[in-house]
């Protein structure tokens, strides 16, 4: 059975997911106006006076969200069952850097998912608001470029031939809506766009596949989050390169510099940004080299990050800017943030030239 909602998430129910008898349960929401997708639960378990000494004392539940226009979109592109499928299949081949999953099952269909994982709350958690420190990013670039070690060269396994492709279908259809909201993004944000923003966004609509396709023919591929912003890593103690990534919805198979791209154009204030992204990419760059990894220069690596700011970024950015809810005020700020950062990012790194570029 897969609950429908966190009340069915019933004790009964988790001692035999956890195969633990739970003999009572608290449970607080976690994470609201930050999951967009998902509605996530830490969940305190009473499991008697003797406890199995391997039992968790509490786990984190996810949920699909409770925001109609959210979790219509999510079940459009296939997303609850990509992650779900990333857990029990792909992400158990990693050494680290990615939670432990209790249980993870998906309804036919792709309407319902229940994702039980570790729970890492004790962890730090950064505000995307606030943004990432120069440390934080450090740590995470060297997490990413470990898990894309992993899977590198591996992308056209018939093991992953289920994740969809950074060319296929799934970004087709992404650029069609992408044109169709965005109308609502232009209405909701075009106020608070740079100077050049608009331009770099009208130019952007439309080309979505195109400009994936020429990093796509070019960079080695790999698995990608492509959705590796701030929020969804929790970070140890400062100073600890300790960082794990979580929520694998997006997931794509593609060039790994995509997540560098998204991560530190999204999660950093530009100033911080521009005054360490070289240092940041180097030190991506050598954690590939350490983990094996010698088919990829330092040279395509600032090409290809350059080029990845016109795109997650700025499709997320219309997406959840132009088709999602906004009437959760915690959500509208994490979106305007991400919007201004994105667009700065693109402008940054010559974005308007390279969109002439395509035509």
């Amino acid at each position: 059975m897969i609950p429908k909602n966190i009340d069915e998430v019933t004790s009964d129910w988790l001692s035999e997911v956890l195969s633990v008898p739970v003999a009572g349960q608290s449970r607080t929401q976690i994470g609201q106006g930050v999951g967009l997708l998902g509605d996530i639960y830490r969940v305190v378990l009473d499991l008697g006076a003797t406890p199995p000494p391997t039992a968790p004392q509490s786990v984190v539940v996810k949920l699909p969200s409770s925001i109609p226009e959210n979790r219509q979109q999510a079940v459009a592109l296939g997303m609850f069952e990509a992650e779900v499928r990333f857990y029990n299949e792909v992400a158990t081949r990693a050494k680290q850097g990615l939670p432990d999953i209790f249980h993870a099952a998906v309804a036919p269909g792709g309407e319902d998912f229940v994702i039980v994982m570790q729970d890492l709350t004790h962890l730090q958690m950064v505000n995307q608001s606030d943004g990432m420190t120069a440390l934080q990013a450090e740590a995470a670039v060297k997490a990413l470029a470990s898990l894309h070690a992993r899977w590198w060269g591996e992308a056209d396994s018939d093991d992953y031939e289920w994740i969809p492709t950074m060319i296929g279908p799934r970004i087709e259809f992404i650029d069609d809506y992408l044109t169709q909201v965005f109308p609502n993004f232009v209405a909701n944000f075009e106020h608070e766009l740079p100077p050049g923003g608009l331009e770099i966004y009208q130019a952007f609509v439309g080309n979505y596949q195109k400009i994936n396709q020429q990093i796509a023919a070019r960079s080695p591929w790999t698995i990608a989050h492509q959705d590796a912003r701030v929020e969804n890593m929790l970070f140890g103690a400062d100073g600890s390169e300790q960082v794990v990534v979580i929520d694998w919805q997006g997931l794509g198979r593609g060039p790994g510099v995509y997540d560098l791209g998204y991560t530190l154009g999204g999660s950093m204030e530009p100033e911080i940004r521009r005054a360490n992204e070289a240092n940041l990419l180097r030190a991506y760059h050598q954690r590939l080299v350490d983990e094996g990894i010698r088919d990829y220069s330092p040279e395509q690596l600032q090409e290809d990050y350059a080029h990845t700011h016109l795109m997650g970024g700025l499709a997320t950015s219309i997406l959840t800017g132009g088709a999602m809810d906004l009437s959760n005020e915690r959500g509208r700020q994490l979106i305007s943030t991400m919007i201004r950062r994105h667009v700065i990012a693109a402008i940054d790194h010559d974005g308007a030239t390279r969109l002439a570029q395509l035509s």
